[in-house]
Order: structure tokens, then sequence, then C-alpha cells
């Protein structure tokens, strides 16, 4: 089994770990019930219950399934860099201490990471690279 086909925009986030721009991303202001999945492998990385607007111009959740996330050292030294732990396409940035929720968490995603699955619909099977 192979990953989902990305196109040249998503290829440039989800692996060249680039950016989109802030208020762009179609998850930004999007409250529906669901699961948010990995867009390159299916994999569930977060239950719409944990997102929450922390106007930052991303998605931001404070909670993620368990073993979803790998996160890592940024190369700026600074942040900390969260990929998803089964295919290692880049999400985002871990903040932590803003107390922005009482879990004092802040998954800041990029939108083209993503793909939401209505509460309605059968989550796709996860995908792997072999």
């Amino acid at each position: 089994m192979a990953y989902n086909k990305l196109t040249k925009q998503e290829e440039d986030v989800i692996i060249n770990k680039a950016t989109e721009y802030p208020f762009t991303g179609e998850y930004d202001d999007f409250y529906l019930p669901g699961t948010f999945i990995c867009r390159r492998c299916n994999l569930p990385l977060f239950s719409s219950k944990a997102k929450f607007d922390a106007h930052c111009g991303w998605p931001a959740f404070d909670e993620s399934f368990e073993n979803a996330l790998k996160r890592l050292p940024d190369p700026d030294g600074e942040r900390v860099e969260i990929e998803c732990n089964n295919c290692g396409a880049h999400l985002g940035h871990e903040f932590t201490g803003e107390m922005l929720t009482d879990k004092n968490v802040r998954e800041c995603v990029n939108s083209i990471s993503i793909r939401f699955i209505p509460e309605s619909e059968t989550l796709p099977q996860v995908l792997t690279q072999y």
C-alpha cells in the first residue's frame, strides 16, 4: 500500500515542511463534529472536540489521539515540530505555556496537512508505505 497522492502545494507543506499562509486554510474557522486525519496516510490525529480558536490563523488543537504525533526539535532551535507518527508528514508546531486552554498546549496545524472526516462517515483505512 502506498500513501495518498499529493498535489504540489500539499507536497510543499507535508514533505518539504513549508507553511501555508495564516488565515487561508480551509480548517482555520471550521467547527463541525468529526475527526481530522493525516492527508498523506489517513492516520486519525485530532478529534474536533479538541479544536479551539487560538486566533493564530491556523487550526489549533489542545489534544491529539494517543501516539498520533511525533514531536521533534525544529531546525530553528526554538519550536517543536509535529509530524504524523505513521508517515512523517509535517503537520505544524506545538506550543506550550500559552494558557489558551486548560490543557496548556496548542498544536498549530497547517490545514493542507489534514483532512476532515465528518462524524457520520467511516474513517478511511490508514495507509503505510510498506
